[in-house]
């Protein structure tokens, strides 16, 4: 009961590599060890060294636990081994599970974890959305509240409270998009004043958020480097909130705000948007999109043949990926850059390896056959931009693999693909050598193995085996996603202009709806959208949806999109399968040519898990001792 209260009305101040402490340790501190007002927020340079504790209150959904999960819709599946993570129960529809003690010591979810590591691989990976959340608003209005204690140019102030309204506005819209409507925080509330802040409404709620995004768009530089301030950390201001970050957030907050589930409900259509709201959204994300095309911007797509490191880099030094792409993502953690790479070596990037070439040791244990689903993968077209069930596509089914959209190859390990490259161990053949998916194959381990039919590699590079080893240390594997990504601004402008006006719309000097995807279907080569869906709203919105699934695939978005859709209890998103079918013809030259037989797009067919939801899974359930604090903070419906 008192968790929530503490982080909501005391003073926590705390280093970054630290865990939250309660009010009543942090008063009990001695006076030599407490940093006046007057000096935290006297200048520039003692202010920023307040704000920047914010950055590292940002969770890192990929390196948060070993065996951790950052996929709950219907994209991924654990192997049988491993019922641990949050992911699992999401299948069984336990949604208390996200919160700590309700799931194993950790409960293996990024969204509420108070563990902090003290070795080199989980130094500060315990940050969580709901601990840090709360305690970055309380810090970002302690700042705002003592912005006139600043004596700074007026561009340090502005940058100042730029940070401090981003923040505030971000941590609130990051847990609101889980559990609904929340108090929306914006003074420094007192510690001994009785809590009667109301739970908001989800719109009421986006619209403060929405305010302070764009107010901190108004303050702040699109590039920390072009400024006086920023020119003393020259070349190291990437991560560092700044305009584009600021409008595209106010222009996703406020698509939220307008789809089905949030501005109608759950008894909603899917296509039922509030076009009013979505307008907004497509304005400010125009903006972005306009500067971005006018080389006004430091962000850029990455071209097709370097679009790993937006997920990962790989002989690199440690290098954080994102490039030129990744527009907001937060720190890895680590007491030095290798450790905060490192940590992608412990769990996380073997969870996309089936254990199938040597089953004992370290790799072994730490592999839990995390594969994407069939269903999933169906969503992956054909190089000509058609779906696969599109009765022009010219899918082949004995040819599942052939002349599929580039990302297939990108992401998706298949079978026949060659997997190891140095000798291979006792109690294995040569066959192991290449990816055995068929049904009943070696790499079909229900446990360690893939359940589907598939494994995902898109998230690590080549050689993640126990033979080549290519995520071990002295191979610099680091692993690290954005919370937001140039293709995802693009993407959601196209969703949000084509649920205002449809394809042909365009808004704040942005370009159309049709072409915002299609710029991102042409980086890949994927082929353009055609004309049959661009002459229906509610077909377009189809092929937009299926091109975030795509373009976005395993990269944590896809759980909030079906929510939001009011698709997560549906039918086929509901039900996660394999695919099963027999090899005919094997040719390791050309894998994709491999003849099968049996292979059915058929999502009822093969169901390995089907989610019983109803429409109180539509939001998590709140903790219940911090409903228990006051009668204005209720649980969600259902819970």
């Amino acid at each position: 009961m008192r968790k929530l209260r503490n982080i909501l009305c005391s003073a926590l101040v705390a280093a970054a590599a630290l865990s939250l402490a309660s009010c009543e340790d942090y008063l009990d501190k001695s006076p030599e060890a407490v940093v006046s007002e007057t000096d935290a927020f006297r200048n520039f340079r003692n202010f920023q060294g307040f704000t920047e504790e914010l950055y590292h209150c940002i969770p890192d959904i990929a390196k948060t636990s070993w065996q951790n999960s950052f996929n709950w819709g219907e994209d991924e599946i654990f192997g049988t081994s491993e019922t641990g993570n949050f992911c699992y129960n999401v299948d069984i529809g336990n949604f208390w599970a996200w919160q700590e003690g309700q799931n194993g010591y950790d409960g293996r979810s990024w969204l509420d974890h108070s563990w902090v590591g003290t070795n080199t691989y989980g130094q500060g990976n315990g940050r969580s959305m709901w601990r840090h959340g709360w305690y970055g608003i309380r810090k970002a209005n302690i700042g705002l509240a003592n912005l006139e204690l600043l004596q700074a140019t007026t561009e340090e102030r502005n940058l100042i409270e730029g940070q401090l309204l981003f923040f505030r506005a971000w941590f609130h819209f990051n847990i609101m998009q889980y559990v609904g409507g929340i108090p929306y925080i914006d003074r420094v509330l007192p510690s001994d004043e009785t809590l009667t802040e109301p739970r908001l409404g989800y719109l009421d709620c986006a619209e403060k958020a929405a305010a302070d995004f764009k107010r901190a768009a108004e303050l702040l530089p699109v590039d920390w480097d072009n400024t006086s301030t920023g020119r003393v950390t020259l070349g190291k201001n990437q991560l560092r909130i700044n305009k584009i970050m600021a409008k595209a957030y106010e222009g996703k907050c406020l698509l939220w705000a307008a789809s089905p589930l949030m501005s109608k409900g759950t008894s909603a259509g899917t296509y039922d948007y509030d076009q009013a709201l979505a307008q907004r959204a497509a304005e400010a994300l125009g903006e972005v999109l306009k500067m971005v095309e006018a080389g006004e911007t430091q962000y850029s797509l990455v071209s097709f043949a370097n679009i790993s490191q937006v997920i990962y880099t790989h002989q690199q030094s440690w290098e954080m990926p994102g490039s030129t792409e990744a527009i907001f993502r937060g720190p890895s953690y680590g007491n030095t850059i290798a450790a905060a790479g490192n940590s992608s070596n412990w769990g996380l990037s073997k969870q996309f390896a089936a254990a199938i070439i040597g089953s004992g040791g370290e790799f072994g244990d730490n592999t839990r056959g995390l594969a994407p689903t069939a269903n999933y993968v169906n969503y992956y077209g054909m190089a000509n931009g058609l779906p696969l069930d599109d009765p022009n596509s010219g899918f082949d089914p004995t040819h599942p693999w052939k002349d599929r959209d580039p990302r297939f190859y990108q992401d998706i390990t298949y079978d026949g693909l060659k997997m190891v490259s140095g000798a291979m161990p006792d109690g294995t053949t040569e066959d192991d050598r290449y990816a055995r998916l068929f049904t009943g194959g070696s790499y079909r381990d229900p446990g360690a193995g893939s359940r589907t039919g598939y494994l995902n590699s898109k998230m690590i590079p080549d050689g993640v085996n126990v033979v080549d080893a290519t995520c071990g240390y002295g191979f610099a594997l680091h692993i690290h996603l954005s919370y937001m990504r140039l293709a995802d601004v693009y993407l959601l402008y196209a969703e949000a202009a084509a649920a205002a006006g449809g394809a042909a719309s365009s808004y704040g000097g942005g370009p159309t709806a049709e072409k915002a995807i299609n710029t991102i279907r042409e980086r890949a080569g994927a082929g353009t959208v055609d004309a049959k869906f661009t002459s229906d709203k509610e077909k377009f919105l189809d092929e937009i949806r299926r091109e975030r699934a795509v373009e976005l695939a395993f990269e944590g978005h896809r759980f909030n999109d079906l929510r939001r859709w009011l698709l997560l209890d549906k039918y086929p998103y509901n039900v996660k399968t394999s695919a099963e079918f027999t090899r005919v013809s094997f040719d390791t030259d050309t894998p994709e040519e491999n003849e099968v037989s049996g292979f059915t797009l058929d999502a009822s067919k093969n169901i390995l898990v089907r989610r019983n939801f109803s429409s109180k899974h539509y939001w998590l359930p709140l903790k219940t001792e911090d409903c228990a604090m006051y009668p204005e903070f209720t649980q969600n419906p259902g819970w």
